[in-house]
């Protein structure tokens, strides 16, 4: 129980207490205010430039999910934040990787959890393990009917709406050997499920905590098994893509060592090599974004490097 309250808070987040445009410490925010789609519920959509952003210069483009977390912690419910500004504007100083924007994307709330979780392995499993995933989700408050991702019109909203927005009015490179894909915990997997979608667009995906139990325990879960066999048949090119994957060992995060070592010998036996692909793992860290800021660094080099 004490996990399931961890990430309840976590998932749930209130658009009228998180109004406020965040402040950066460094480069600017633009905001597009609930951005309509068709597939999905509207949602506000937080831009990051770097410092010097020049419109006749050509940028990378990181696409990341909960945006609402990610740059100043006076917005957030839990007053914890990637700080993502801060750890971009550093690397970008270095030189060491390509200059970048982020595209922060809201979650919406109640509909996080079916957002964000992989529809084809959900589609693909037995009626009797989805109503056994119901039952779950409804006894964590995740939702009150019979659960249905809806994860791949999410994927829509991102390639056919949002990303050619920003490829429109951003100065930014538009094929995929640019364009990367980034979250946590659910995050982690719809950002998984994109870059195996959608290979042509996505270059690369960052991983982290990934929540592989899909629901809130491990004990007779059929969803783990469902991401592998997904994974086995739909992991991109390992010669044209780059997969970070990283996982601590506390609250939720406990859940994570051994499914994530099944991943890894799925990404061996599909041919990544640590050229294009690399699991990390924290000891001590646990399921916040204090953690991931602490090693947020580490992803966006891997991804972005020059």
């Amino acid at each position: 129980m004490k996990l399931i309250g961890i990430c309840l808070h976590f998932c749930l987040f209130s658009y009228t207490a998180l109004a406020q445009l965040p402040a950066v410490s460094s480069g600017t925010i633009k905001r597009l205010e609930n951005f309509t789609s068709q597939y999905v519920e509207a949602r506000n959509i937080d831009i990051w430039l770097p410092e010097g952003y020049n419109p006749a210069l050509k940028y990378n483009v990181l696409y990341m999910h909960d945006g609402q977390m990610l740059f100043d912690s006076n917005t957030t419910w839990n007053h914890q934040t990637w700080n993502a500004d801060d750890v971009a504007a550093k690397l970008i100083k270095t030189e060491r990787v390509h200059g970048f924007i982020v595209v922060g994307v809201w979650n919406a709330g109640q509909s996080r959890h079916r957002n964000y979780f992989p529809q084809k392995p959900y589609d693909a499993m037995t009626k009797k393990q989805k109503k056994a995933v119901t039952r779950q989700l409804q006894k964590a408050g995740r939702t009150k009917e019979a659960f249905q991702p809806d994860s791949d019109n999410y994927l829509k909203f991102l390639v056919f709406e949002l990303k050619p927005f920003i490829d429109k009015n951003y100065a930014v490179f538009t094929e995929k050997a640019q364009t990367f894909i980034a979250g946590s915990s659910m995050g982690g997997l719809i950002s998984m499920y994109a870059i195996c979608e959608y290979p042509e667009v996505f270059g690369g995906a960052a991983c982290m905590s990934t929540h592989w139990p899909g629901i809130f325990t491990v004990k007779n879960n059929p969803v783990p098994n469902a991401f592998y066999q997904y994974m086995e048949q739909h992991l991109p090119n390992p010669a044209t893509h780059r997969i970070y994957f990283d996982y601590g060992d506390q609250t939720l995060d406990a859940l994570y060592p051994p499914l994530q070592q099944k991943v890894d010998a799925i990404m061996t036996t599909k041919g990544y090599t640590a050229t294009n692909w690399v699991t990390h793992f924290f000891p001590g860290d646990d399921h916040s974004e204090k953690s991931w800021n602490r090693r947020l660094e580490v992803p966006f080099y891997f991804l972005m490097k020059k």
